[in-house]
């Protein structure tokens, strides 16, 4: 079977190689159960007509057209097929969120499992307290509902999430997933100033920094958990992650206890490994499986025969700053699973 053929838009179909990498060395790594507090739903519904922004990248929109619930969790089924695999469930910022935040809401109501309400600044403190009494537990912002007029490299947090928000999350103890932007990632100094600000100013919201605050390469992490150790509150994930120097540099400076996985499904569904180069990241991929990417500076193909898929490069990188810290079977677990368990307080 050939790539092409495997490039399946309904779940995964995992091959001989990927079989491979994860019995010898995920299997027995990984805990029984997982919680996957980073993923997307949509359909394609809420796609049709929508504009999406020049703030974020396009190559994820390669990987899956929509991922629906049925589709997440076969593609669980098939990577993790003796696992339990539990998600935090909430829609794509880059969609009609009044269609995909009910979407949501609905299979939250159906499997009993938290839920994050994607918002725009405009959101307004009515309609976010309406979205917690209908059984969602937090708020995801994104940058791309900055205003339009922001150049993409000028985009603060509090462009895209107001302090009034941020206040309400923090009289309701609600959980807010920070994507944050600007060029120089978790590096810039802005970003690190206002991240210790709404640790200290929002101490009861639970803001967890979506990806190692996209600290991808060498340039993009520097320093950053020179400031950032001081935080109290903040948590990170490290959805969509392969840059275990990231990883160990954040549960060094934070803990076990603040540190959680994530996917970012479907995008890990992505047959790839990543590099660094420049100060930039690069997906490299197996030829001809995305289309044409030859204008897109963060991809790369090859023919390489073995090239597994996003989601097993990212718990990789995992183990192997596992491995180079030294943390016990209890500590995997809470990054993998309890620690989610506990901030989104899970009865599984």
């Amino acid at each position: 079977m050939t790539y092409k053929e495997e490039n399946i838009m309904f779940g995964i179909e995992s091959t001989a190689y990927d079989k491979k990498v994860y019995a010898e060395q995920l299997q027995d790594f990984l805990p029984d159960t997982l919680v996957d507090v980073h993923v997307h739903l949509w359909t394609p519904e809420s796609r049709k007509g929508y504009v999406r922004s020049d703030n974020v990248v396009t190559w994820p929109e390669l990987v899956a057209p929509d991922c629906t619930y049925e589709d997440l969790m076969s593609s669980y089924a098939t990577m993790f097929p003796d696992k339990k695999v539990y998600p935090i469930l909430m829609t794509t910022p880059s969609c009609h969120l009044h269609i995909g935040n009910p979407y949501v809401q609905d299979y939250a109501k159906k499997t009993n499992l938290p839920a994050l309400y994607c918002i725009t600044p405009e959101t307004s403190e009515a309609e976010i307290r309406k979205a917690f009494s209908n059984g969602f537990c937090g708020i995801k912002p994104y940058l791309n509902y900055a205003p339009a007029y922001i150049p993409a490299k000028e985009i603060r947090i509090y462009d895209f999430i107001t302090p009034a928000q941020f206040e309400l999350m923090n009289e309701l103890n609600g959980v807010v997933m920070l994507h944050i932007s600007r060029d120089g990632r978790l590096n810039d100094p802005v970003n690190i100033a206002q991240l210790m600000e709404i640790d200290q100013r929002y101490p009861n919201a639970k803001v967890i920094v979506a990806h190692i605050g996209r600290a991808y390469t060498p340039e993009s992490l520097g320093n950053a958990f020179d400031t950032l150790r001081h935080s109290q509150n903040l948590y990170f994930d490290f959805t969509a992650t392969t840059y275990d120097p990231a990883m160990t540099a954040c549960i060094n400076a934070v803990g076990t206890k603040r540190f959680m996985f994530g996917s970012d499904m479907p995008i890990t569904k992505m047959r790839m490994y990543r590099v660094t180069e420049n100060g930039t990241y690069i997906n490299v991929v197996p030829r001809g499986l995305y289309g044409d990417v030859s204008l897109d500076p963060h991809m790369r193909e090859s023919d390489e025969e073995n090239i597994t898929t996003f989601m097993y490069e990212e718990l990789l990188a995992f183990k192997r700053s596992a491995q180079k810290l030294g943390l016990s079977r209890e500590d995997v677990e809470d990054i993998l699973c309890n620690n989610a368990i506990r901030l989104f307080n899970m009865n599984i």
